[in-house]
């Protein structure tokens, strides 16, 4: 199994990786380096899920994709809440490159409401939430519809969660194993 790294100008997303800056739940860079990566089975699909997008005058949005194995330690020891974040020692769907976190933008670059913002570790991140709008069930049930009809499969409890069905028959990833490496140098 290949990674592919995937940019703005390779699969026409944008990309804005949370992990990346401190407006994630740590409040830290969880990563030194924003690469975006995929391994070949979940980039074609996220290809696919473009294309359907486009259909509609939408850009997808990705917040989080391939997390180096030593990331998923990092916030699972910020945060041990296995609601939210796959333990570690398991590995996460995220952690072989197998999952994408994403949103739909229109033209402008605007998201669509979902409700809450993403990796918001409530109840009301769940799909079917009703405790927000009738327009964020709309915009998350056409993510949902969208994301599904590109292949992918949804985690219940994150309505920005997207991964392969079989996620788990793929091998963590460590950064070392990664074209360019995402995470600081251990000191």
């Amino acid at each position: 199994m290949s990674i592919v790294e995937i940019t703005p100008d390779s699969h026409d997303v944008d990309i804005d990786l949370y992990y990346a800056t401190e407006r994630n739940f740590t409040g830290l860079p969880i990563y030194a380096a924003a690469h975006c990566y995929l391994n070949t089975d979940a980039a074609a699909k996220l290809a696919r899920a473009v294309e359907l997008a486009q259909r509609f005058g939408l850009r997808l949005r990705i917040f989080d994709a391939l997390r180096p194995s030593e990331a998923q330690w990092v916030l699972w020891n910020h945060t041990p809440d296995p609601d939210f974040l796959a333990d570690p020692r398991r590995g996460s769907p995220h952690s072989r490159g197998a999952a994408v976190d994403v949103n739909l933008c229109d033209d402008t670059g605007q998201l669509l409401d979902m409700g809450t913002p993403f990796d918001a570790f409530t109840p009301l991140s769940h799909h079917g939430a009703a405790g927000v709008s009738v327009t964020a069930q709309r915009n998350r049930m056409f993510l949902l519809g969208l994301m599904s009809a590109a292949g992918w499969d949804f985690y219940s409890k994150e309505w920005w969660h997207y991964q392969l069905f079989n996620s788990r028959d793929y091998p963590l990833i460590a950064d070392s194993a990664l074209p360019k490496p995402m995470m600081a140098p251990a000191s």
